[in-house]
């Protein structure tokens, strides 16, 4: 008598869509690796707002990530921090000359959280814990993803204030758009009184940890659901063959 079971083969991995799950929720830079939070919570108060500094964040994240791709095996180990935060440094002055010349009511409102991207943990932690140590175009892709991912809790927290603290969505666009998206904003709450602590830093927190509480609550019905996958694949999978006489 021969026994023989047959498990499926394990899927392939791609580590382009390792890369793109890690930054828009798995490694989410904003909902858990909670780098990044003090601009995250200063900032959101408004769409506009948080768009104007995601963007910069973003492009600063991307060119550093590939900048410091390109130079990886060209960079004592000695020097290499003072090396990555002088890269940092010039994209970022680059992002903030770009607002002068754009956007300038919108830097104005931004302020010192501008310049300060060069000090986000999240710059300097991609390009020392991922782009030193991979190809140029895998670090532009974590870079991208690691960037839109914090821009989308920007957008989410910028959402949740606004509309909460001032009944409104998507007001003031004009700063980043020009004349012609002053009749963007929607007004969601007509003769709404401004409701203070959304508007304010710990409404931040609070609504952050709403954000945190939810994302938690999705992973572990994800858990619970492959789990439940992984016990019922044996009665699935294995096939038995009897082969002989069983005395």
């Amino acid at each position: 008598m021969s026994i023989e079971s047959h498990s499926p083969a394990p899927a392939v991995q791609n580590p382009t869509q390792d890369i793109i799950k890690d930054g828009l929720w798995r490694n989410n830079p904003a909902l858990v690796q909670l780098l990044g939070l003090c601009p995250l919570l200063a900032v959101s108060g408004t769409v506009v707002n948080a768009l104007g500094l995601g963007i910069a964040t973003l492009l600063v994240l991307i060119g550093s990530n590939v900048a410091v791709s390109l130079i990886r095996n060209h960079v004592q180990d000695t020097v290499r921090l003072p090396a990555f935060v002088m890269i940092i440094a010039s994209f970022t002055t680059t992002a903030e000359l770009i607002m002068q010349a754009y956007a300038f009511e919108l830097y104005q409102i931004l302020g010192i959280f501008i310049p300060l991207i060069v000090t986000n943990c999240i710059i300097l932690g991609r390009a020392e814990g991922f782009a030193r140590k991979n190809t140029v175009w895998r670090s532009l892709v974590d870079g991208t993803m690691m960037g839109i991912g914090f821009m989308g809790i920007l957008l989410l927290l910028g959402i949740i204030r606004e509309v909460i603290g001032q009944g409104t969505l998507f007001a003031g666009m004009e700063l980043m758009f020009g004349p012609a998206a002053v009749n963007w904003k929607w007004v969601i709450i007509p003769d709404y009184s401004q409701f203070l602590f959304a508007v304010l830093p710990p409404g931040a927190f609070v609504a952050l940890g709403l954000l945190i509480a939810g994302k938690n609550v999705i992973d572990d019905r994800q858990k619970q659901r492959v789990q439940k996958a992984v016990d019922d694949q044996p009665a699935l999978s294995r096939r038995v063959r009897v082969t002989g006489h069983i005395h």
